[in-house]
């Protein structure tokens, strides 16, 4: 059966946490790869309006990685509720999926 794909986002305060997390799940062979993006963020929290700058932390892995991933995340994460969600990627070149599978 062929593999199925995702991208799984995060976002992090600090740069440096983003690349460390990114590098953590590449040495730990979840993800295929991670780009970070500067990003600027308005949001809700407990009861206060936020608007800052934040890192987002984008990874290319295989669907069935997706609970390890998440559970990963968390463990390293310093947000109290960090975002962690994933899409499918419907379509890739074949070349590059077979190097997520070959990475993962």
């Amino acid at each position: 059966m062929k593999n199925q794909y995702i991208k799984i986002e995060t976002t992090f305060e600090k740069r440096e946490t983003a690349e460390k997390t990114a590098g953590l799940l590449l040495d730990a062979k979840l993800i295929a790869c991670g780009q970070i993006s500067e990003i600027f963020s308005v949001y809700n929290f407990e009861g206060k309006r936020y608007g800052e700058k934040e890192y987002l932390l984008s990874l290319k892995t295989r669907a069935e990685l997706y609970d390890v991933c998440e559970q990963f995340i968390k463990k390293h994460h310093p947000y109290k509720v960090p975002q962690i969600i994933a899409v499918k990627l419907e379509k890739g070149s074949r070349d590059y999926l077979d190097w997520i599978d070959e990475s993962t």
